[in-house]
């Protein structure tokens, strides 16, 4: 089999970890499989590159010298699991190469104090570039041929909206397969940069928070692989976050759309836009555990054959959100007020994750970002400062949105009954609802402190708890 297989941030998080990835890859090639690795930074750095890069733009160089000791003697730490000396030096090298790039960089930001998003798509770039070669090294150490690309040497390229790059689908498919498809046959491992890629223009370009997986999804897309496996610290994707419901269990299989609505309403297993890439090509995507290895981890295909009983599949949470409500009685009958309020908001990029409407016209209620409140009533008062459509524009910060995600609710009756019943047998007051066409989720908004209490409650109701 043609295999990607991408590893996140615990994965690869110190010297010990990169050895048993590493070995991990050597069984699958022993037997017979083809593998294509996509490797994350090693756990926290991107955060504290972040971290890093704003202390920047306030011009604080002792923080920056302090950063930089910390982050050179934890990959040097690293690839002390390198034998090799020869292989060992010449990692360093490029250890330090990136380093002194990343330095020159920081100093620059911090006489300045400030960032521009191709400059700060560098920096965050930065910790899959020291950790991907790592992991190449390793393999050639204990005897598997492996060879480093960044994600814009591997053939992802993307356009130029730094911080969130789009890939350019049609280029990446020609590219990967011209930069890669020999390598393979040739018997090397190609270790790829995760998250990081090139835009048309030439320069470093990401693809966004988590875009690891979508690295991985873009490689297995272009190569025509047989599956995709997402190697990380869980056993798979669970019926909901076990730090909410301790008896939450693990799902065996779920399709693409199913876990496409989990990744958008917040199960951080997956990127939300991984799946797009192996959905064309109808290949599965596994997430593993790679402190488990005996585990088959949950699969995601087309179509997840299921129980008649399997209605719910999983709930999931987002905490981070505000409901906003725009209301006013001179809104009744007069056209395109929606279109204004949602143009203003797309005119400052804030995105609106869900939407309420009563047939009376009086108000609309939605769902944005915790961080995008003050940018949205902004932009929603200068939209309408002369008018008197608009009365009053409301933002409620403490509340949480609860997904119940499930291809069984489709067609089958009773269900919305079940979800809110159980919810309000626990004393939860459901403040908004929204439900797609596809009957594929079921999304409502509650108070931020009865959240959990709700997720309980269905996942009670569904019978979704773990068999005592």
């Amino acid at each position: 089999m043609k295999i990607v297989m991408k590893f996140g941030g615990t994965s690869v998080g110190d010297a010990q970890k990169i050895g048993e990835v590493a070995n991990l890859i050597a069984q699958r090639i022993r037997k017979g499989d083809s593998i294509i690795v996509v490797v994350s930074a090693m756990a926290g750095v991107t955060n504290s590159l972040v971290e890093v890069m704003n202390r920047a733009e306030d011009g604080d160089i002792n923080y920056i010298n302090g950063f930089m000791k910390k982050i050179d003697e934890r990959h040097k730490d690293a690839i002390k699991i390198i034998a090799d000396t020869e292989i060992r030096e010449k990692t360093s090298q490029h250890i330090s190469n990136k380093l002194s790039e990343l330095k020159e960089v920081l100093t620059a930001i911090a006489h300045l104090k400030e960032a521009t998003p191709r400059t700060r798509d560098f920096i965050i770039s930065i910790g899959e570039l020291l950790s991907t070669p790592i992991v190449s090294s390793k393999l050639n150490d204990i005897g598997v041929s492996a060879k480093f690309f960044s994600g814009g040497e591997a053939g992802i390229i993307t356009d130029t909206n730094y911080g969130s790059a789009n890939p350019l689908m049609d280029k990446i498919d020609e590219l990967v397969k011209e930069k890669l498809e020999q390598v393979i046959k040739d018997g090397t491992v190609p270790v790829v940069t995760g998250f990081v890629a090139s835009a048309i223009n030439g320069h470093i370009s990401t693809l966004g928070r988590g875009g690891s997986d979508y690295s991985a999804s873009l490689l297995g897309y272009a190569l025509d692989c047989d599956e995709i496996w997402i190697w990380t610290d869980v056993d798979g994707i669970m019926t909901t976050d076990p730090l909410i419901e301790p008896k939450a269990r693990k799902i065996e299989i779920l399709s693409y759309n199913e876990a496409a609505e989990m990744a958008y309403f917040g199960a951080k297993v997956l990127h939300p836009l991984t799946l797009e890439p192996a959905k064309l090509k109808n290949i599965p995507v596994i997430v593993r555990n790679t402190f488990n290895q005996n585990d088959t981890g949950t699969m995601v295909v087309e179509d997840a054959k299921t129980p008649s009983s399997s209605i719910v599949k999983a709930i999931a949470m987002i905490r981070e959100v505000a409901l906003i409500t725009v209301g006013g009685a001179k809104m009744v009958g007069v056209p395109g007020i929606a279109a204004r309020v949602f143009g203003a908001l797309g005119n400052e990029g804030i995105s609106v994750s869900m939407i309420s409407q009563g047939s009376s016209e009086v108000n609309i209620s939605f769902i944005i970002s915790g961080k995008d409140v003050d940018r949205a009533i902004r932009a929603i008062e200068r939209e309408f400062e002369k008018t008197n459509f608009v009365r009053d524009v409301i933002a409620e910060e403490d509340v949480c949105v609860v997904a119940v995600v499930g291809a069984g609710m489709k067609g089958t009756p009773g269900v919305a009954a079940r979800v809110f019943g159980a919810v309000a047998n626990d004393g939860v007051n459901v403040r908004m609802i929204a439900q797609g066409s596809s009957e594929l989720n079921i999304s409502f908004v509650v108070r931020r402190e009865d959240g959990p209490t709700a997720v309980r409650a269905i996942h009670r109701e569904f019978n979704l708890t773990t068999e005592v």
